[in-house]
């Protein structure tokens, strides 16, 4: 299939971009890396009458760190965040999950912001901004604003953004001490949508028992799972098999997920108990500093 007709354009400038989204607003769709918009041009899913390409925007392909906390552009990659030699260190989360983000080929012209801001509730680096408790930088015309990763869902596939607003920049906080990732999914085959995702973490205090912790999923809800009762069971107890289980328990039976051709709701809900265990027991590993790349 072939798009409905609409008018191209590529501002010079973030001052051009952000006036031509003040001007087309409901009418006008960001160009990023294409690698979901391009798709739903195709089967008319998404009609715009104005693309804004912003490949022109350099500025706005960053990945960097400043003040101990890690940014990354609207433009950059997924593939050169993935093959970026500092996030492992000290955001394994992001380093564990980005692998799974479609293929490598999608991965070379997709962006991060741009599947972060598509919000699809199956996809992997919405739940790892949720879990990593990240702050998105928002622009329009009437400037910048700033929305955490909680309020920045809505919906399936709908976010607070404005019609005339772009999402520039995704920032990650630094990681405390004694604290492990991890990210674990099921999908019928590499590459696919996860059937259910999960991001773990879990910090250690000094007596090690369980400080914090995050749960968050991906295919079992309209936006990514954030299994706050299940950690509830965790903080303050001394982590163990029997409690990760407990814990894993509590997140299934709060999920609310759907059944459809790939798996039933109850198929779900179980690959929810076996990777919460499973992520708990990795990101404890991490956590203890057993594991290398902690």
């Amino acid at each position: 299939m072939k798009p409905a007709p609409f008018e191209y354009v590529a501002p010079e400038s973030l001052e051009e971009a952000t006036s031509l989204l003040g001007e087309h607003g409901e009418v006008g769709k960001i160009l990023a890396g294409g690698q979901s918009l391009g798709p739903l041009l195709n089967m008319r899913l998404a009609s715009p009458e104005v693309l804004i390409d912003i490949n022109r925007l350099d500025e706005l392909s960053y990945i960097r760190q400043r003040d101990g906390y890690l940014e990354i552009g609207a433009l950059a990659r997924q593939r050169t965040v993935e093959r970026s030699p500092d996030i492992p260190r000290k955001w394994p989360l992001i380093s564990d999950a980005m692998p799974y983000v479609g293929h490598m080929t999608l991965r070379n012209r997709g962006t991060v912001c741009g599947s972060i801001a598509h919000a699809d509730p199956a996809a992997e680096l919405p739940a790892v901004a949720t879990a990593l408790d990240a702050e998105l930088r928002v622009l329009g015309p009437e400037g910048e604003r700033k929305v955490s990763a909680d309020e920045f869902f809505v919906s399936y596939m709908t976010t607070n953004l404005e019609p005339d607003e772009l999402l520039a920049e995704v920032r990650f906080p630094p990681p405390r001490p004694r604290t492990g990732h991890a990210w674990i999914e099921i999908a019928r085959r590499h590459g696919d949508y996860a059937l259910v995702g999960t991001a773990a973490a879990l910090t250690l205090s000094e007596d090690n028992t369980c400080d914090t912790a995050r749960l968050v999923y991906t295919g079992v809800a309209p936006v990514p799972f954030d299994a706050r009762d299940a950690v509830e069971l965790l903080v303050g107890e001394e982590p163990s098999e029997e409690l990760f289980a407990e814990a894993a328990e509590q997140a299934a039976t709060a999920s609310e997920p759907g059944s459809d051709v790939h798996a039933t709701a109850g198929y779900r809900r179980h690959l929810v108990r076996v990777l919460t265990r499973w992520a708990l027991g990795k990101a404890l590993e991490r956590a203890r500093g057993d594991e290398d790349g902690a």
